[in-house]
């Protein structure tokens, strides 16, 4: 099977939260096709729950068949050598079809363009499939005697990334295979560049309370929209603050710690003032801050626009977190499979200065775990949950000859 052939069916499985089983079948089995010794493991919800990154009450960890799998190889005198994972996600967040121009699991191929179109193109069925592909390229050239190495290639496909990392969460917290890992590298869509830093987040669901009146003497109620209107707008000035404020070297962004309120509803009626409002917020952190840090700010932000209005002191709001909490994840740019993926990007002539993202990927759990991990893959995180999803195909055959470099030169690597 072409590299292309998989990408193509291995994006048709619409593998959204809850639903990856089917897609996780058929990789594992491909794996075992391909000559890999196969693993398979699910997260305890229990355990999660005492990751900061999850939720407290483990019932609210859906971890019920949403397997994590894995294919191993192992070259010469595999203990006698290091071992690294090539990680990707299957899951995909989902597709609102009537904002797309074709079937969003009906993968879009325009030749001419050289791109492919569909949900997961870009973040990250073709990133994973490319580090399969480069462990087999590899396989080939030991077996033909082109490369002699030690040591093992882990090609990880793994649940739950949209939720906070459950798959790797599990395989971070506890080991699934007889042997330790020496590094990763996690295929996310980087543009062919090396992150060695990603930011952390808060999700913040704040609640504000007002009067309802009825329209037509709106005057005696307390409209919630415009006591909301003064929390985002010194929201964003903090925002501004911290973007001057909090500096990272690698993080030359128009906003480096973005703030988002992604969802707002607010009132119960169109006759009615709007009397309370509920707002979710994700909230930036930056490599070398924390998650409670970032709150602690925001909260005493919030508490200065509440000790200015008479309402709000007397009807103070709620800011609580929910769902996942992402912290930040920093490595050392000397690390081996830094080097490694950086003189593999020098041989293809491409950019190998390491930079950092500002979102939030599965390389931090790894990273807590002691287990050093670059983040590097095709495509452009603009496209990641976004419309007509696409991703150039010429990255990802790349991205696929670079990830196996990086592969022989870690392995060869003393």
């Amino acid at each position: 099977m072409e590299l292309r052939d998989f990408v193509d069916t291995f994006l048709r499985f619409e593998s959204v939260a809850r639903a990856e089983a089917p897609a996780q079948t058929w990789f594992k089995n491909r794996l075992h096709d391909f000559g890999f010794e196969t693993y398979e493991w699910s997260a305890n919800p229990r355990r999660l729950s005492d990751h900061p990154s999850f939720p407290d009450d483990p019932d609210d960890i859906d971890t019920i068949n949403r397997p994590s799998v894995a294919g191993v190889l192992e070259f010469g005198e595999p203990d006698a050598g290091k071992t690294l994972v090539l990680n990707g996600h299957v899951d995909v967040v989902p597709a609102d079809a009537e904002l797309w121009t074709h079937e969003p699991f009906l993968p879009r191929w325009d030749d001419d363009a050289g791109t492919v179109s569909a949900r997961g193109a870009a973040d990250m069925k073709s990133g994973l499939a490319a580090c399969l592909f480069a462990a087999l390229d590899l396989k080939e050239a030991v077996e033909s005697g082109d490369v002699d190495v030690d040591g093992r290639v882990v090609v990880e496909s793994v649940v739950g990334e949209e939720e906070g990392g459950i798959g790797a969460a599990a395989a971070a917290l506890d080991n699934p295979y007889p042997f330790e890992r020496d590094a990763a590298l996690v295929a996310e869509p980087t543009r062919l560049k090396p992150v060695v830093a990603t930011e952390g987040t808060v999700m913040k669901r704040l609640h504000v309370t007002g009067r309802t009146a009825h329209a037509a003497s709106r005057w005696r109620g307390v409209d919630v929209l415009p006591k909301f209107e003064t929390i985002r707008q010194a929201f964003f000035e903090l925002e501004a603050e911290r973007s001057e404020h909090v500096s990272h070297p690698l993080y030359d962004y128009p906003i480096p710690w973005p703030v988002c309120v992604g969802r707002v509803e607010a009132g119960s009626w169109a006759s009615s003032v709007a009397g309370t409002l509920t707002a979710e917020w994700r909230l930036g952190v930056a490599p070398g801050e924390t998650v409670a840090d970032v709150e602690q700010a925001f909260e005493e932000r919030l508490a200065s626009v509440v000790a200015d209005d008479e309402w709000l002191s007397e009807h103070p709001p709620t800011f609580e977190r929910f769902s996942i909490q992402f912290e930040p994840a920093e490595i050392d740019p000397d690390e081996p499979v830094v080097g490694a993926v950086r003189d593999a990007l020098r041989d293809e002539s491409l950019d190998d200065e390491p930079v950092g993202a500002t979102y939030g990927a599965d390389s931090r759990l790894y990273v807590e775990a002691g287990i050093p991990t670059v983040v590097f893959g095709p495509g452009n995180i603009d496209q990641a949950h976004f419309p007509d999803e696409t991703i150039e195909w010429a990255e990802v055959e790349t991205a696929r000859g670079v990830i196996r470099e990086t592969a022989r030169r870690f392995l060869q690597s003393k």
